[in-house]
């Protein structure tokens, strides 16, 4: 894992107990080395991402009498563990996969933050425990062939992503946001330690006091994401979440690095003009990348190795390009994801908004715009959200919104056999523990609860570390910290989305910092159209042979025929398949990968 850790690297062994840790030096350069001890060999720890509330957290214990020898965050963990036990994790404000071994009770805590920025991966046997921060890790220990998972392979099809405490690989599995691991001699458990439940909601306010509360907020968690000890840059699109991010960031100085990936005039998703306007507005220094479609295939199988588990969004090629080039200047990079998924800046948001409204007309009424809707070309996401919207319970609800295709089309993708029908439905035994701790929440916060502790961490967050990481590069997501995320859990559908506004507080929020143009810009979701247009086009001969081809990996599992299908109905232009069928070619590339 030298590319996660390119600067330092340490290794602790004692009995039944290693720890090896490979360190990117972003705080205390000298005195932060890992595996980390508390002097007295009692605790040790192995510690990867930040703390950003470390400077309080050490101030509060060194008045309870612990004493510190270095000025590194890691330190923190430690004494903490020993002053609150596992409480700790409840003080951090930060990202972090972490292992702490505690000697005196021969107990091992694994953990991964609240948010799921940092993953966590293990594997038991019936004598062993081994886990790190890569899947690589664990197959380099174990010296086993890698398995695929069917049920896994499903799940991934369905969503994208394949929800924790799956992985794809069989026998391997991954903590999921805000959970934890304990090992000792009575073998192994785990728990939810991120218990946070909105309260109803906030008390009343006016819009102004709840734009400038927020603002507050945002300035606060900016100022502790910017602490570092290396120098510090922007991914930048066009948008308005790291535009924000670059005016917030400017309070504390100038001329911050940005730095921007895009098409040029090729694709209609660019954000190459829009980001150098941003950079510009601000006076602050600017670095672009535009690659094109040819290296955006070239690119895909390096991309795959680095995620290690396939992960379907089409921006994972552009995030890869854009951290390397950021790496050329800075260790740190600050990216403004989860506005989106906090104020209910997607489409699925909207529905999910309004859907009362929806389940409110006549059931003769529904029906025949539910008909309507199917007999128009393509127009697949309109499609699912009608029907989506008619689920009945409430977290089936949810999953129907994020299903690419229905159970039963995916379920039709596999050889007759492998699969029990319905398996993707699974992924609703692991949100049920969620269901107490968003009762209080209305339907769209319930939606955005599951999601903040789903998919979010375990497809757009998994391929921001990764792919970052593949460069050395540590990427920051100031938006998800944890002050900002329980306040907006507080607040009602109606700061979020109002009268079909997405975004809206936040939006407020923005016009104190940013000009009128850059707020009226469209969304671009990101290389979106790039793939839909090569499948529609055909102009890439090498992923249409991937599905093509009898010979294709995948199809030692799936049905050639019915995979075949999906991209003729996408071609014709009668359904709009783009999503499965990029998620097809990314599966083929991991097969190749890992299992050819």
């Amino acid at each position: 894992m030298t590319h996660r850790g390119p600067d330092d690297h340490g290794c602790y062994v004692c009995g039944n107990i290693g720890l090896g840790f490979r360190r990117l030096s972003i705080i205390d350069l000298v005195g932060g080395h890992q595996p980390m001890s508390d002097g007295q060999d009692q605790v040790w720890t192995v510690f990867n991402g930040e703390i950003y509330n470390f400077r309080e957290l050490r101030a509060e214990l060194e008045s309870l009498g612990n004493d510190f020898k270095t000025c590194s965050d890691t330190e923190v963990i430690i004494h903490g563990y020993k002053q609150w036990g596992e409480d700790v994790l409840n003080r951090i404000n930060g990202m972090f996969g972490l292992a702490i071994w505690d000697e005196r009770e021969k107990k091992l805590v694994l953990s991964r933050d609240a948010m799921g920025i940092k993953p966590v991966y293990y594997k038991t046997t019936k004598e062993s425990l081994y886990f790190g921060s890569e899947v690589r890790a664990i197959l380099a220990a174990t010296c086993e062939k890698p398995e695929a998972d069917p049920v896994a392979v499903n799940m991934f099809l369905r969503y994208r992503y394949t929800p924790s405490p799956l992985t794809i690989y069989k026998g391997i599995y991954k903590l999921a946001a805000g959970t934890l691991l304990i090992a000792d001699e009575g073998g192994v458990k785990l728990k939810r330690w991120y218990r946070h439940s909105p309260i109803s909601f906030a008390p009343m306010k006016t819009d102004g006091q709840a734009v400038d509360e927020l603002l507050d907020i945002y300035k606060r968690a900016v100022a502790r994401h910017l602490v570092s000890d290396v120098p510090v840059g922007l991914l930048l699109s066009g948008g308005i979440d790291s535009g924000l991010l670059l005016g917030l960031m400017s309070l504390h100085g100038a001329n911050w690095p940005t730095f921007t990936v895009g098409y040029g005039n090729d694709f209609r998703d660019d954000e190459l003009v829009d980001a150098a306007d941003t950079a510009s507005h601000y006076s602050c220094g600017h670095s672009q990348v535009q690659i094109t479609g040819r290296q955006f295939e070239e690119a895909l199988p390096t991309v795959v190795r680095f995620l290690e588990e396939p992960v379907a969004s089409s921006s994972i090629v552009p995030m890869y390009f854009v951290s390397r080039l950021a790496r050329e200047q800075v260790k740190v990079a600050l990216i403004g994801q989860g506005p989106d998924e906090l104020f209910g800046g997607y489409k699925r948001h909207l529905g999910v908004r309004y859907g009362e409204v929806w389940r409110s007309l006549p059931g003769w009424l529904r029906n025949v715009l539910r008909m309507s809707a199917n007999a128009l070309p393509r127009n697949e996401t309109l499609k699912r959200g009608l029907y989506s919207l008619d689920v009945t319970d409430r977290l089936a609800r949810y999953q129907a919104v994020f299903s690419l295709l229905p159970a039963g089309r995916v379920d039709g993708l596999f050889k007759d056999g492998l699969i029990q029908p319905g398996v993707g439905d699974k992924v609703l035994d692991y949100w049920s523990e969620l269901s107490d701790l968003m009762k209080a929440t209305d339907e769209l916060g319930g939606l955005q609860f599951v999601e903040l502790r789903s998919s979010l961490p375990d497809e757009l967050l998994i391929y921001g570390d990764k792919l970052s990481m593949a460069h050395g590069l540590e990427v920051r997501v100031p938006y998800l910290d944890k002050e900002i995320v329980e306040y907006v859990e507080r607040l009602s559908a109606s700061f979020k989305i109002r009268y079909a506004v997405q975004k809206w507080l936040h939006r407020r929020v923005c016009r104190k910092y940013m000009p009128a143009y850059i707020l009226r810009r469209k969304k671009r979701g990101f290389a979106v159209n790039v793939v839909d247009q090569w499948f529609q086009k055909s102009i890439s001969e090498k992923f249409d042979s991937y599905l093509k081809d009898s010979e294709s990996l995948m199809y030692n599992m799936l049905q050639p025929a019915a995979v075949q299908a999906l991209l003729k109905e996408h071609k014709s232009g009668s359904n709009d398949n783009y999503k499965i069928l990029f998620s097809l070619i990314v599966l083929e590339e991991w097969l190749r990968t890992f299992m050819g």
